[in-house]
């Protein structure tokens, strides 16, 4: 019976027969002599590694690097040049220990780019960088030969956790801690100061409030002053002319009466007496004498 073989989508097959190189593709099937074929597979999809490794920094500090890269094959006949993909048609397994050994391969290269970009930080700065680190290392990657000399593209490279030693990772927390602790009563601190600068400005403002009341009611009470002293000069003033207003007509009135007979001038005071409402009036003796009494000018006569 003639085996049949059938390979995966995702696998770069090459059929070699004798010793040559019969037939190629991805995912061929077909029948085969298993005493005279060889069947390679180089798997197209997307593959992970993991690693860690520990690197020096500038500052002679030990950093330990963990992460994992993603790549995968893109020329699988130069892939297959270098590494032995050779599997069991009837198994479909691997012959060799090379399909694990491309990641190792690849792992090596990432340590070797990462090591010259952490020897060039300190710790602290590896530390707190590791995302623009990965970026780095991956470019670097990229814009090298190397990848192409394995028939390999980069997709990602990544560095899941940068630690430092325990006993350095605990003082540089406590350094940190110390610092935000800081920070923390400095923040305090400063919200102190607001709120009394903010006291500070409201009784700023109440006493400029005050001061400004203080000012209009002694504008007030001064206009208050000079409308009362006003109004007490126009008083006397309107009195001091109604004053001279009634003297001046008494004065007149009393220059009528100056040439007239001082019997008749009492006789006239009297009438004008009874008329007026002063309840009673008493006429003495000598009054009358005084009314009778012929003036010196006529008793000659």
């Amino acid at each position: 019976m003639i085996p049949y073989f059938k390979g995966q989508p995702t696998d770069y097959i090459l059929r070699y027969s004798g010793g040559r190189l019969s037939n190629s593709g991805l995912g061929l099937a077909f029948f085969y002599w298993r005493y005279n074929t060889q069947v390679v597979a180089v798997p197209t999809q997307s593959q992970d590694a993991s690693f860690v490794f520990n690197e020096l920094t500038s500052d002679f500090q030990e950093v330990t690097l963990q992460g994992q890269i993603t790549f995968r094959i893109i020329n699988a006949k130069l892939t297959a040049e270098l590494f032995n993909f050779t599997i069991d048609p009837m198994k479909y397994r691997y012959l060799s220990e090379d399909y694990d050994k491309l990641g190792k391969r690849l792992t090596n290269l990432v340590q070797l780019e990462t090591r010259a970009e952490v020897s060039q930080r300190t710790l602290q700065e590896s530390l707190r960088d590791a995302s623009r680190l990965s970026k780095v290392v991956l470019e670097k990657l990229r814009s090298g030969s190397l990848l192409t000399n394995l028939g390999v593209e980069m997709l990602s490279a990544d560095f899941l956790s940068v630690r430092a030693k325990p006993e350095v990772g605990k003082a540089l927390e406590a350094e940190l801690r110390e610092a935000l602790l800081r920070k923390a009563d400095e923040a305090i601190y400063a919200r102190r100061a607001a709120v009394v600068d903010e006291e500070k400005h409201i009784k700023e403002k109440e006493l400029a409030s005050d001061k400004a009341l203080e000012d209009q009611r002694k504008e007030l009470i001064a206009l208050q002053g000079a409308n009362a002293l006003s109004e007490a000069e126009n008083n006397a003033r309107a009195r001091e002319v109604s004053a001279e207003a009634e003297a001046k007509a008494a004065e007149m009135q009393m220059v009528v009466f100056k040439d007239m007979d001082p019997r008749k001038l009492l006789a006239y005071a009297i009438k004008e007496m009874s008329q007026a409402n002063i309840g009673q009036l008493t006429i003495t003796t000598e009054v009358l004498a005084n009314l009778l009494q012929e003036a010196p000018g006529k008793a000659q006569r």
